[in-house]
C-alpha cells in the first residue's frame, strides 16, 4: 500500500489536491480550492491523500468550523472522501477512514459525522459503504440527504441538521438557483461559465450564490455546500455536470420526475 501524506500551508503549493488534476479549464477553480484549504488549515482542517498522482484522499475537520449546516459539537466532520481507479477495492478507503477515527480518539472527539445522499449523490461519499463501516443514519431530509454518525462516545449528543435545510427548498422560487463554494475545484468554473451559458441559451432566469464564509455555509438551504442546484425553489441535484449544455435537459427532466 502506498503511503499517505498530509497537506499543509508549507507543502500545498507543490502538492496536488487530487481533483481536476488534468482539467485545464478548471485551473483557476483549482487554485481557489487550494486558497480555501490554506485558510481552513488554521481551523484544524485535514487533507490527507495517497502519495501518488491519483484521486485517493479524505478531508475532515472540527464540525463546529465546518462549511456544512449541521450541529455536531465535538465531532469531526468528514467532507470529501474519495478512492478511485485502480486503488478501489484495495483497502485504501478503510485505511483513510481509520486515520480520521484515530485523530478523533487522540483529540477526545465524540465521533465522526458526514452528509451523504440517502441514495447516492454526485460529489458525495458512498452511503452504503459508510454504513458498512459502522456509521448509522441519524437524520434524513425530504430533499434526499442523510446525516450519518460514527460515535466513539456512545453517550454523546447525536448530530443534527441545522434548521435551514429541513424544508428542502431555497428562498428564491423562480428559475435556477445555485449555491456553491470553493470547497470543490470544479464549482467556480461551471457555476460562473457553463451554467450561465446553458441558462441563457434556454432563456431561464438564474441566480448564482457563492458561499464565501463559514457562517453562510452553516445557514445554507442545502447541506451540499460544494454545489447545489434548485429549480423554482426545489432542490434538484448536487451534480455539477448539470451546468453543461449537453447534460442540463436530461438531468433536469430526471430530477423533476
Amino acid at each position: 500500500m502506498e503511503k499517505f501524506i498530509e497537506l499543509n500551508t508549507v507543502n500545498i503549493s507543490e502538492e496536488h489536491i487530487c481533483c481536476a488534476i488534468s482539467d485545464k479549464k478548471c485551473k483557476e477553480s483549482y487554485e481557489l480550492k487550494k486558497d480555501w484549504l490554506k485558510k481552513e488549515f488554521s481551523n484544524g482542517y485535514v487533507f490527507r491523500r495517497i502519495d501518488a498522482r491519483a484521486k485517493v484522499f479524505i478531508e475532515y475537520g472540527p464540525a463546529e468550523k465546518g462549511w456544512v449546516p449541521v450541529d455536531a459539537p465535538n465531532y469531526l466532520l468528514v467532507n470529501c472522501f474519495w478512492v478511485s481507479g485502480k486503488y478501489k477495492g484495495n483497502g485504501y478507503g478503510k485505511a483513510l477512514l481509520e486515520t480520521a477515527i484515530e485523530d478523533a480518539k487522540k483529540n477526545g472527539k465524540s465521533g465522526l459525522t458526514t452528509v451523504v445522499g440517502t441514495k447516492k449523490f454526485h460529489f458525495m461519499s458512498d452511503t452504503k459503504w459508510l454504513l458498512k463501516q459502522g456509521f448509522v443514519d441519524c437524520q434524513k431530509t425530504t430533499s434526499g440527504f442523510s446525516l450519518l454518525v460514527l460515535k466513539i462516545d456512545p453517550d454523546a449528543p447525536t448530530p443534527r441538521f441545522n434548521e435551514s435545510v429541513i424544508s428542502g427548498e431555497c428562498a428564491e422560487k423562480v428559475g435556477i438557483v445555485v449555491y456553491y463554494s470553493n470547497r470543490c475545484p470544479f464549482a467556480e468554473f461551471h457555476a460562473k461559465t457553463s451554467l450561465i451559458e446553458t441558462a441563457t441559451k434556454r432563456d431561464i432566469p438564474y441566480k448564482i450564490i457563492k458561499i464565501e464564509t463559514m457562517e453562510q455555509a452553516q445557514t445554507a438551504p442545502s447541506p451540499a455546500t460544494i454545489f447545489s442546484m434548485f429549480y423554482n425553489g426545489k432542490f434538484i441535484t448536487t451534480d455539477i455536470s448539470i451546468c453543461m449544455d449537453s447534460r442540463f435537459d436530461k438531468l433536469l427532466e430526471k430530477a423533476l420526475e
